[in-house]
């Protein structure tokens, strides 16, 4: 299966032909575009649905066919229904012989595109993730085997069904082929982009961009899960496992938030802390208790007197224990801007923030 010996566009980075061939082991399969972007600073998803529908439903098809499926879902935003419909309709009047399928509106929280959040939407379930000790490949939407897919890895194996893995792998780093979308915002230029997998953050801010990357103070890459690069890395880091590898990060759903100098990276990570914290699924420790300690005192850090080496404690406590891994990328967030931001944790301690203002009412 090697042209589609590609890596998923979501954030989880696994091999789809593996994926493929576990779903294909069972009898009948349900395949699954996931196109829920609960994440506020994704869009990827969205524009990709808006402006390339056919491609995702090419790429659906395409890996029903792999799985032998005849049952496909679209788990999209609201939003994107009517455009799905749309091109549906076409592909109907245009005579494809395709398995029918099923659209279903995604619930708007950020934990609900977690793959078993959807499984468990598309059953009538509450949309939050299961704590499972059986993979869905194996049983997954009504016990039945389930591959979910985000679209831009649909999109991919669509192409390179039409073009070939030599045209796939003709572009990108060695070890993860291809290009990937990106939601890039902070920069004078935003918005969503289509980049070679490798290619150095420091390109991609003065690049699609359109920023100097001297101007920079750093990078978060993978999302509100992601992990803070300092702007010094920003010259060798690379996008792809490899190539963040040695800062701890990954990739992930591809959203990169860049922090300017004059804009406190421990006060935006405060501001994500507390969001993540609310948007947990509720139905474990570390949600219901562990991640609004942690914003708590996160959010004292940037008042002044909070205390790092309790910060850095109440996140190890959380990873790993949870139903779901939403504690861990949040515990992965504050780690990494304890690590980065250190110089500015004292500054804090003494009334004061980046760009010398001083803290009038708690935070910077």
């Amino acid at each position: 299966m090697r042209p589609l010996d590609c890596a998923g566009g979501a954030g989880a980075g696994f091999l789809v032909a593996r994926k493929l061939a576990a779903v294909a082991a069972g009898g009948r399969p349900i395949v699954v575009a996931n196109g829920a972007e609960g994440e506020p600073d994704s869009h990827k998803d969205a524009v990709l649905l808006s402006r390339a529908p056919h491609l995702v439903f090419d790429g659906l098809v395409a890996a029903a066919a792999a799985v032998g499926s005849r049952d496909c879902r679209c788990y999209v935003p609201e939003d994107s229904l009517d455009t799905l419909r749309h091109a549906l309709a076409e592909r109907r009047a245009a005579g494809y012989r395709e398995p029918a399928i099923t659209l279903v509106a995604a619930v708007d929280t950020f934990v609900a595109g977690e793959k078993s959040a959807v499984v468990n939407a598309l059953a009538g379930r509450a949309p939050v993730p299961s704590d499972r000790t059986v993979s869905l490949s194996h049983s997954g939407l009504g016990g039945r085997p389930t591959l979910v897919q985000n679209v831009e890895t649909l999109a991919q194996i669509a192409l390179i069904a039409r073009y070939g893995p030599q045209w796939f792998r003709a572009v990108g780093a060695r070890e993860e082929p291809g290009t990937r979308l990106i939601s890039l915002s902070g920069t004078r230029i935003g918005g969503v982009f289509e980049v070679p997998s490798g290619i150095r953050l420091a390109e991609i801010v003065g690049g699609p961009g359109g920023t100097d990357p001297a101007s920079v103070a750093a990078v978060l890459v993978g999302g509100w899960h992601g992990s803070w690069i300092p702007r010094a890395a920003l010259e060798t880091a690379a996008l792809s496992g490899e190539g963040l590898r040695g800062w701890g990060a990954n990739p992930g759903a591809g959203v990169l938030r860049v922090l300017p100098h004059g804009r406190c990276g421990l006060r935006v990570t405060a501001e994500i802390t507390t969001y993540l914290a609310a948007a947990g699924a509720g139905q474990c420790g570390p949600c219901r208790f562990g991640l609004p300690t942690l914003a708590a005192r996160f959010a004292e850090l940037v008042a002044g007197p909070g205390d790092p080496g309790e910060i850095a404690r109440i996140a190890g406590l959380v990873d790993g224990r949870g139903a779901c891994h939403h504690p861990d990328g949040t515990a992965r967030l504050v780690r990494s801007a304890l690590a980065v931001f250190a110089g500015e944790i004292e500054r804090h301690r003494h009334g004061r923030c980046c760009g010398d203002v001083r803290l009038r009412t708690g935070v910077a």
